[in-house]
């Protein structure tokens, strides 16, 4: 069945009708088309890759190199989904101009429709000279996992009041300071459910929550949590509608099992001479 391409003017419509919107992670070809084709809202290639595909124990190492190649293998699948690239660390911290030029590679290169960046007040003059040339731009505040270091690991963020960082003020401050500086859409990630509430109702532009309650106008999650494609360690926001590594486990282990006992490959996965 055919679906209507999600531009990023469609999200604006659907906080506005109170229409939830659905986003996932993506990495590959296959899953991509997968997810597009059951109706997806927006397809996220995270800087998540680095701890979910590489192993990884944070997204820091995360290279534009590795965001570009994994967004054109997710850009060939996407069909109905707005599609985003996350801005890997250091990559548009350290000046407009680096942020302006990996930006643009991104949807240049990669063939992503918007990209997303981390940091609220501090990063507000970067969204807005992306956005005065035309760059979507998507908000994350929040638990940033960029910066795990200074918040001593990957803690809930706003649960204390005051100014500071990761304090209940500073993150409403990050909130209005993306959206005035010309985000089109916010996640929120890692935060209790009343201030996400709270920042959702401030808000003229979606937010999209990830471990933030279920009063955003939008959630997100990994696809390796969504899929359980993982035997480790899962966030307690994430809800496992699969176990797919149970499923693969359990195939690989039959596929290996019948190549030992030579019941596989079978005659019927077999080719033969004509006539023999």
């Amino acid at each position: 069945m055919a679906k209507d391409k999600i531009r990023v003017t469609d999200l604006a419509r659907m906080k506005a009708d109170h229409a939830p919107i659905a986003m996932l992670t993506a990495y590959d070809f296959p899953f991509a088309r997968i997810f597009d084709r059951a109706g997806v809202d927006i397809l996220l290639v995270g800087d998540s890759l680095g701890m979910v595909v590489q192993g990884a124990e944070s997204t820091l190492p995360v290279t534009m190199t590795e965001v570009l190649y994994h967004l054109k293998l997710v850009a060939r699948a996407r069909e109905h989904a707005l599609l985003v690239g996350d801005l890997p660390f250091m990559s548009y911290q350290v000046s407009l101009e680096q942020a302006l030029r990996n930006a643009g590679r991104l949807i240049k290169e990669g063939g992503a429709e918007a990209v997303k960046l981390e940091g609220g007040v501090v990063m507000a003059d970067t969204i807005r000279r992306l956005v005065e040339v035309d760059i979507p731009v998507m908000g994350h505040i929040g638990l940033t996992p960029q910066s795990i270091h200074r918040m001593g690991g990957h803690r809930v963020q706003g649960r204390r009041a005051g100014s500071g960082p990761g304090c209940r003020e500073r993150l409403l401050e990050d909130a209005q300071a993306v959206e005035q500086a010309g985000a089109f859409a916010l996640v929120l990630e890692g935060i209790p459910a009343e201030l996400a509430t709270e920042i959702t109702e401030r808000a003229a532009i979606p937010t999209i929550g990830i471990g933030a309650g279920p009063n955003c106008d939008g959630q997100v999650l990994v696809m390796h949590d969504v899929l359980g494609l993982t035997d480790g360690f899962r966030p307690r926001f994430a809800k496992p509608y699969a176990n797919l590594w149970r499923e693969a486990t359990a195939a690989a282990t039959s596929y290996i099992r019948e190549v030992r006992e030579r019941a596989f490959p079978a005659d019927e996965h077999s080719f033969h001479v004509k006539g023999a």
